[in-house]
C-alpha cells in the first residue's frame, strides 16, 4: 500500500485548492494510477483500520442489485429489518445519501425503506433489463481473451435519478494465459482518505469473487483516478496516517462459490481477512 500513501503525500503537498459540491473544499490532483498484485496479498490499508464488514456488505448489496439502503443495513448487521429503525445504531455509509439526496428526489423514505434510485447495483444487474454481471461472467468464461469484458455504472439516461452518481464508473477484466483474472477500474471522483481504501478493497474483493466463479486466480487490480482529492476537513488525519509505518498485507479467504446466483445466500462473515494487522482507526467526517 506504499503507492497509495505516496499518492496521498503528493496530493497533500501539490494538490490544487478547489471548492466542491459539498462546500467542504479539497486539495485536488487529476489523473493518477495505482496497481496492486493480488498474488502478493490483499490490499487492505494497514496504516489505519479498514471497515472490512462495510466493504463486504456493500459489495454483496451491489451484486444483489438492490436500490434500498435498509437492505444494505440488513446485510451489514445481520438483523431483521424491523429492528433497523434505530439509525444511530444501524446506519450505513449510504444512510446520509438516502436521507438527503434520496428524499430530495422524492423517493419513499421511512425507517423501514430508504430508496436511492438506480445506483450501482441496479446498473450492474438491471441496465435496461440486461444483467451486466451475468453477461460479464459468461464472457470471461467463454471468450476469456475478449476485449469487451466491461462493467459500467455510468448510465447517462438515469444519472439525474440517482441519489449519488457513480464515482467508480467502469471496470474492465483481463484473463491471462496462466489463468489469472485482472481488473482495471476508473474512478472519476476519489476521496483519497475515507473512500479510496474502501474502493481498493472492494474491487480487489470483486475481482477475487469473479475469479473464483470462473475458475481463475486473482491477478492484478489497477486503479485509475480522475479527480483525486483530500477534503480539507481530513488534512490533519492524512498527516497522522502518513506518520505510520505500513504493516504486512493480509490474505483473503473466500467461501466456495460457483455462480453469482449464490451471492444472496452468503453473509459478511463468509469473507475473511486472515492475519490482518493494522494501526488504530482515524476518524473523519464524510462529505456528502
Amino acid at each position: 500500500m506504499k503507492a497509495y500513501l505516496d499518492l496521498l503525500s503528493y496530493i497533500l503537498e501539490s494538490g490544487e485548492e478547489r471548492e466542491d459540491r459539498t462546500n467542504t473544499g479539497t486539495l485536488s490532483s487529476f489523473g493518477h494510477q495505482l496497481e496492486f498484485d493480488l498474488k502478493k496479498g490483499f490490499p487492505a490499508v494497514t496504516t489505519k483500520s479498514l471497515a472490512w464488514k462495510g466493504v463486504v456488505s456493500e459489495l454483496l448489496w451491489f451484486l444483489e442489485g438492490s436500490d434500498d439502503e435498509r437492505r444494505l443495513a440488513e446485510i451489514r448487521f445481520g438483523q431483521d429489518r424491523a429492528v433497523l429503525t434505530d439509525l444511530d445504531k444501524y446506519s450505513t455509509i449510504w444512510t446520509d445519501n438516502a436521507d438527503n439526496q434520496g428524499r430530495d428526489l422524492g423517493y419513499t423514505n421511512n425507517p423501514l425503506e430508504k430508496k436511492l434510485g438506480p445506483v450501482y447495483g441496479v446498473q450492474w444487474r438491471n441496465w435496461g433489463d440486461l444483467d451486466q454481471i451475468k453477461i460479464l461472467l459468461d464472457g470471461i468464461k467463454n471468450n476469456p481473451f475478449g476485449r469487451r469484458h466491461i462493467l459500467s455504472a455510468w448510465n447517462v439516461a438515469e444519472l439525474e435519478n440517482m441519489a449519488l452518481p457513480p464515482c467508480h464508473v467502469m471496470s474492465q477484466y483481463y484473463v491471462t494465459k496462466d489463468g489469472s483474472l485482472s481488473c482495471h477500474m476508473y474512478q472519476r471522483s476519489a476521496d483519497m482518505f475515507l473512500g479510496v481504501p474502501f474502493n481498493i478493497a472492494s474491487y480487489a474483493l470483486l475481482v477475487s469473487i469473479f475469479a473464483k466463479i470462473c475458475g481463475l486466480k486473482p491477478g492484478r487490480f489497477v486503479h485509475s483516478f480522475g479527480d483525486a482529492h483530500i477534503y480539507k476537513n481530513s488534512i490533519d488525519q492524512v498527516k497522522e496516517q502518513l506518520l505510520r509505518e505500513p504493516k504486512k498485507l493480509p490474505s483473503l479467504k473466500l467461501p466456495d462459490i460457483s455462480s453469482i446466483d449464490e451471492i444472496a445466500a452468503l453473509s459478511v462473515d463468509d469473507f475473511i481477512l486472515e492475519n490482518y494487522e493494522h494501526h488504530p482507526a482515524i476518524k473523519a467526517q464524510m462529505a456528502i
